[in-house]
């Protein structure tokens, strides 16, 4: 049996969770609410303020959907009562970011400044002289996919470790050139 799968999602205080007739999970919490369709072949049941995953068989494919399920549906419950952040920082001569209303300009190293516009459910916070920035927001997966469209403006290069970064991110520095050799 999966064990992440065979685990139980504990629900804290402050949310619920409601389980639709056609397999709708609905999550409700302080900072917003999550809803997701759970696979037909998963039976997601209420018990004692936890919510526990079952599934049919031990099938190689309802193994997988186990274990996953689970996953989703406890970053749903984690989403909504107290929410995920990523934290990005730039590296590099001139590079920095600043918000414009809502939206997030950022400067690294073009010819013409980029401006992106948040998501719904995504907001953006800039800290101290604009080299570091966090993406906050409910869904995990929204938020790691906007900081990965953020970071692919300017990845890393390995030389001089320029570009934008995850805040936890080691790049493998490489040598420059060697000088001429007799």
């Amino acid at each position: 049996m999966s064990r992440i799968g065979r685990q139980p999602v504990t629900i804290p205080p402050k949310v619920e969770v409601t389980l639709g007739a056609d397999n709708q999970l609905t999550v409700k919490g302080p900072k917003g609410q999550l809803t997701m369709q759970v696979h037909p072949l998963m039976k997601v049941r209420k018990e004692d303020g936890k919510l526990i995953v079952e599934r049919p068989n031990d099938e190689r494919q309802t193994r997988a959907l186990h274990g996953m399920t689970r996953a989703l549906v406890q970053n749903m419950v984690i989403g909504v009562s107290t929410g995920y952040r990523r934290t990005l920082q730039l590296e590099g001569t001139g590079y920095r970011v600043e918000m414009k209303g809502k939206n997030l300009v950022v400067y690294v190293g073009y010819s013409h400044p980029i401006e992106v516009a948040p998501p719904p459910g995504i907001s953006f916070t800039v800290e101290e002289r604009g080299v570091m920035f966090h993406i906050d927001g409910i869904d995990k997966q929204l938020v790691g996919q906007v900081a990965a469209n953020i970071r692919a403006l300017r990845p890393p290069e390995p030389y001089h470790g320029k570009g934008i970064r995850y805040k936890d991110e080691v790049i493998r520095r490489k040598a420059g050139k060697a000088g001429k050799s007799k």
